[in-house]
């Protein structure tokens, strides 16, 4: 038990999304990208967001506030050090996971209710409308998982296959890494097809595209292709009940050739369900996003994967974000 809690230290805490609000509409509306042409008065940035001018400045003055932006006299600019960060085309760009935690934000404001309903809340598209929330959210994904994912797929190694079956695969961040470290393998992804199209796009000129194959489907309820050898199930079973996921690890073992192996990306709760910090509040996220999803232990899995026929479950990479990864064989 933390002794350390004061009534300032809560009622900061209380007072943490403002900040993380000014953050997130200013990605929204597209702010960082307009006065990257700086500087540029209120009055100038609000035209060119079709915004209200008094909101505008009120808005622009916050973020120089938190020194996201410098004011210098009546004009504001991006600092150079967060150009790359904060603009849509920025080699390390955030926008995108900036835009999507304010989609999610939108549910966690109503918390309340889905605990009393026991499902999540409506809730309004962002005002860039659902297709500029999904492309927020598989944009988000690609954010968090690039800087990471090839020192995760070098952690795996030696890992063999031939194919792999990657599933949920969004614009195939995950694919791009496993065959970079697997020069003569060839990858299937599978996605919705608003994703694939998104996927398409993105892979178009990457080094790896002539040796993934995109399918668009449902994972839970269409047929999964293969034949495969290794099936990456990356960030999905969160989204899921743990009856959906033993259907969906059953449909990947039913696809997977014999010795064939499953890698399951995602977070790992402890045993008593509190601990990381980080996995039991993203259970609520689920609690809010979802209408079964939930964070997992690792006894939880490999109930799971037992059941769906898999064999030798091993938590092979323990950390606590989403980038712990579980394997397991099917015989």
């Amino acid at each position: 038990m933390d002794s350390n809690w004061t009534r300032e230290r809560i009622l900061e805490l209380s007072n943490a999304f403002m900040a993380n609000c000014v953050l997130g509409a200013a990605a929204e509306l597209g702010v960082f990208d307009v006065v990257a042409s700086g500087p540029l008065n209120a009055e100038e940035v609000a035209n060119r967001l079709g915004a209200s001018l008094r909101a505008t400045r009120i808005l622009l003055d916050a973020l120089a506030a938190l020194g996201l932006l410098l004011k210098e006299g009546e004009f504001y600019r991006l600092p150079e050090v967060l150009t790359p960060y904060l603009t849509s085309g920025g080699a390390e760009t955030v926008v995108p996971m900036l835009i999507h935690r304010m989609n999610i934000a939108r549910g966690w404001t109503m918390l309340a209710w889905t605990v009393k309903a026991g499902i999540p809340a409506p809730r309004p598209a962002g005002i860039r409308g659902p297709q500029g929330d999904l492309e927020a959210f598989v944009g988000g994904m690609h954010v968090i998982s690039r800087p990471v994912a090839d020192q995760l797929v070098a952690q795996l190694q030696p890992l063999r296959f031939r194919c792999l079956l990657d599933l949920g695969g969004a614009t195939g961040t995950w694919t791009e890494a496993f065959l970079r470290q697997l020069p003569e393998a060839t990858a299937i992804l599978v996605d919705l097809p608003a994703v694939i199209e998104l996927a398409r796009r993105r892979l178009a000129d990457s080094e790896v595209r002539d040796r993934i194959r995109l399918v668009a489907a449902d994972y839970l309820s269409d047929p999964l292709p293969g034949p495969a050898d290794f099936a990456w199930v990356s960030a999905i079973c969160h989204q899921h009940s743990r009856e959906e996921n033993r259907l969906l690890l059953a449909k990947i073992c039913g696809v997977l050739e014999p010795g064939g192996v499953i890698a399951i990306r995602d977070v790992v709760m402890e045993p008593d369900r509190t601990r990381p910090i980080q996995a039991a509040l993203f259970a609520v996220n689920m609690l809010v996003a979802t209408q079964g999803g939930n964070t997992y232990t690792f006894e939880e899995y490999a109930e799971d994967l037992h059941a769906a026929g898999f064999a030798d479950p091993q938590w092979v990479i323990r950390r606590e974000d989403m980038n712990s990864v579980i394997l397991a064989r099917k015989p």
